[in-house]
């Protein structure tokens, strides 16, 4: 019995207990822009970047400027689904938000697939301020967490 409780402990002990967490941020970015004139995509980077990288520490020493080159920060490696803008030429277009919905849950229920959980969602909106501004976007990120594999 008591090789029994040593073998297993001495197998146990080589498992690492802690888990290890990788997270993954899908945005959708959905035109409001009148007229349709926008343009909406789901985007998912392929590549990883190291925040570090491109991080400084300011103090009242050093506070020389951050010099990441913009070129190195850019991720060329990303997936771009093409999305409907919420309006045409005719106003908005629920037509358009249902279609989006189904694209966006696809996305989700095929990462769940791939193991990832839904762990946080994120919205935000820039819209129209008014006659001269044509800019306008519905902003949500969609933070996927699993276990590393």
């Amino acid at each position: 019995m008591k090789k029994l409780l040593f073998i297993t402990f001495f197998l146990v002990s080589f498992i690492d207990v802690k888990a290890q967490v990788e997270y993954k941020v899908v945005t959708s970015v959905e035109s409001i822009v009148p007229s349709g004139l926008g343009r909406s995509r789901i985007i998912s980077a392929n590549e990883d970047k190291n925040y570090k990288d491109f991080t400084s520490t300011q103090t009242e020493e050093d506070n020389t400027r951050n010099k990441s080159d913009r070129s190195e920060i850019r991720v060329k490696d990303f997936d771009e689904t093409k999305l409907l803008n919420f309006y045409n030429i005719g106003g908005i277009r629920f037509q358009n938000i249902a279609a989006n919905d189904a694209v966006i849950a696809s996305k989700i229920n095929t990462m769940i697939e791939e193991g990832w959980e839904l762990a946080f969602v994120n919205s935000a909106v820039e819209s129209d301020g008014g006659k001269d501004d044509g800019q306008g976007i519905f902003i949500t990120r969609y933070i996927f967490k699993r276990n590393k594999q």
